[in-house]
């Protein structure tokens, strides 16, 4: 055969396929640190949460709080301060502001008028006045504020609590260490100074003085049960000791002898409930 020199040649071309541009394919790596960026904020508030108090958390949420007049509470107003809120009239008017003429009433001290406390006059002591003045005295017997005034020993026996009837300071015998001779209503030199302690304290009060009497049950059945006598009697010689140590006798309001109905402990017979309640009265009590 011959050659067909007119026949064209055949040229093969190999082209290289891109799938895109390099600047395109980085968008995905900016939506990951995003998402890790809100995850590490997540972790980090669940951290928070966990690790501080509610007041620390209050005073984060002040921080980043706008500093514009928003009410915590919804007052149902288009003003920031409208409707009812802590400085609207109702509010305050027990603290003497925020009152007025028109809708405070004879008595309101926002008007200016004074109104009489609970167990006392016009212009007399606030029960609130009244019960920090009623703390003081516990700190001070116990030494909070400065020394003891007795050995700590003898504090040991003496729990006290404010209450509505005033301040109940109460005296108690322990394993060892009792307050009165057995059976009897003679004290212990311990309990003779514990009550010297507390008279010369509250000596200069106005406040009225109660007495109340406790005893531990009696293990023995008798025809003749003393815990009513000896309760009774040994409210009553707390009273002449504190007579003895400058506590004025029209002080002296009652004095009330529990026998073994109110006891301290579980156990009716435990020793913890040989004790005595001096009680500090509110004015009025």
């Amino acid at each position: 055969m011959s050659a067909q020199p007119n026949v064209a040649p055949i040229i093969i071309k190999r082209k290289k396929v891109v799938g895109g541009d390099g600047h395109h394919g980085g968008a995905w790596k900016v939506a990951y640190a995003d998402f890790v960026t809100a995850m590490m904020a997540f972790f980090l508030l669940m951290w928070l949460l966990n690790a501080t108090t509610e007041k620390q958390r209050m005073g984060l949420a002040d921080y980043f709080a706008p500093s514009v007049p928003i009410h915590r509470i919804s007052s149902g107003s288009e003003n920031p301060f409208g409707g009812e809120n802590v400085f609207s009239q109702e509010t305050l008017i027990n603290s003497g502001t925020g009152g007025s003429e028109d809708s405070t009433k004879p008595g309101d001290p926002a008007k200016g008028i004074e109104t009489p406390q609970k167990g006392g006059g016009l212009g007399g002591q606030s029960e609130s006045d009244e019960t920090d003045q009623l703390k003081e005295i516990e700190e001070e017997l116990f030494g909070r504020g400065g020394e003891s005034m007795v050995a700590d020993n003898s504090m040991k026996h003496i729990v006290t609590q404010v209450t509505d009837e005033g301040l109940v300071i109460e005296i108690f015998a322990r394993e060892g260490a009792p307050l009165f001779d057995e059976g009897t209503a003679d004290p212990t030199p311990l309990y003779r100074e514990l009550v010297e302690m507390i008279a010369r304290r509250t000596m200069d009060l106005p406040h009225g003085v109660a007495v109340n009497g406790f005893v531990r049950a009696n293990p023995v059945v008798a025809a003749e049960n003393p815990v009513w006598e000896l309760s009774g009697s040994r409210a009553e010689r707390t009273r002449s000791l504190l007579e003895l140590f400058g506590t004025p006798s029209e002080r002296i309001k009652r004095i009330t002898g529990h026998a073994d109905r109110k006891p301290a402990d579980d156990n009716p017979m435990a020793v913890r409930n040989d004790r005595v309640e001096i009680t500090i009265l509110r004015k009025g009590r």
